[in-house]
């Protein structure tokens, strides 16, 4: 425990820490010298990211509503929360409307939409105490636009971005940032294999051609960037893409 004289370093709580973007987070994080408590469903990736940086670990599903009460109750008991990085979430599948799978589509409404919603509304009371925090939620392009074989996945990062939209208006005048992060293609170990059910040749299309893919750690320099301006200043929405994306259909593609 810091003592008397000695400042508190601020806290984050991380999720989807165990791979890719959340991961990334807490690296940059963890190098700008906060406190951070990430979060996943895979202990043993957490234990090796606490052993590479320092960083305190929780594991949960964010699925299932007694893990979220736990790893809440764990946080409150834990201090002050400066952040909140609402970054689990994913895609699976990428059928067209006429044949995509319902339960795949279920899934993708637990994973990204009410996740996300438990946890906010969990640690919102925690984060209005002591001078304020953030609420910082990763969605994606997806949630601004669609694709062909894109619709379950936009779906649900559509209603995901509502929150952290209606939020903000409910929130204002309150010491609480509500930001968003929407990136666009990135290329991480796992977001692709996982969508397309491991089918690595059919991942590996995905980038083909695309000179320089964001990769994790480009878009955890923007989420870090973001919880590190001024507490007056709040960046609502920060879209990232890398140059070679205009827009979710328009990639240039070399070869």
């Amino acid at each position: 425990m810091p003592s008397q004289n000695e400042p508190t370093l601020p806290r984050a709580l991380v999720t989807g820490a165990s791979s890719g973007i959340g991961a990334a987070t807490v690296r940059r994080l963890r190098a700008e010298g906060w406190q951070v408590l990430a979060t996943a469903r895979r202990a043993d990736r957490l234990a090796a990211l606490a052993a590479e940086t320092g960083c305190a670990t929780f594991p949960a599903d964010l699925t299932d509503p007694d893990d979220v009460a736990a790893l809440a109750a764990h946080v409150r008991s834990a201090g002050p929360l400066r952040a909140l990085v609402n970054n689990a979430g994913g895609a699976l599948g990428a059928d067209p409307v006429a044949t995509g799978e319902v339960a795949e589509w279920a899934r993708m409404f637990e994973m990204n939409v009410l996740a996300t919603l438990r946890l906010t509304q969990a640690l919102l009371p925690h984060l209005r105490a002591d001078g304020g925090g953030d609420v910082l939620t990763v969605t994606s392009t997806a949630a601004h636009d669609t694709y062909p074989g894109g619709a379950g996945y936009a779906a649900a990062k559509h209603a995901e971005r509502m929150i952290p939209a209606t939020l903000r208006l409910e929130l204002v005048g309150q010491p609480v940032r509500v930001i968003e992060i929407a990136p666009g293609m990135v290329r991480t170990e796992e977001f692709s294999l996982n969508r397309l059910h491991g089918d690595a040749e059919a991942a590996e299309r995905v980038y083909a051609g695309v000179a320089e893919p964001l990769v994790a750690d480009d878009v955890a320099d923007a989420i870090v960037w973001t919880l590190t301006r001024p507490a007056h200043v709040n960046i609502d929405q920060l879209v990232i893409r890398p140059r070679a994306q205009a827009s979710n259909t328009v990639v240039a593609r070399e070869g």
